[in-house]
């Protein structure tokens, strides 16, 4: 399992580590202010805390993944429970945030 923090567009050898691990689907988290995102790890919360160090804020950072046969992008994961930031779900329910968030995937990963 590779993990990796991503700036620009990966190359085909960074989506080919990062996608490894669950067989063709990408788990992230992405920072949807500084437009990056990290992938690659085995639980999202790993992920988070890469991109903590990497000096992200935690109020800024959302998990999911991207399905590489479908392209299909999912807002899914337990780090997105935030009651106090109106998130009382796994999944990212602001249409704002899943807009970024796309964005950011596509941009780097598609």
């Amino acid at each position: 399992m590779t993990i990796l923090i991503l700036t620009t567009r990966a190359t085909s050898d960074e989506i080919k580590l990062v996608s490894e691990h669950f067989h063709g689907f990408i788990k992230v988290v992405v920072d949807i202010e500084n437009g990056i995102l990290c992938a690659g790890a085995d639980r999202h919360v790993d992920e988070e805390q890469e991109l903590l160090k990497y000096g992200s804020k935690q109020s800024n950072l959302w998990g999911g993944g991207l399905d590489l046969e479908s392209g299909e992008i999912d807002y899914n994961s337990m780090i997105n429970l935030r009651p106090n930031q109106d998130n009382p779900s796994r999944d990212v329910l602001s249409k704002e945030i899943r807009e970024i968030f796309d964005k950011v995937v596509i941009n780097i990963l598609k």
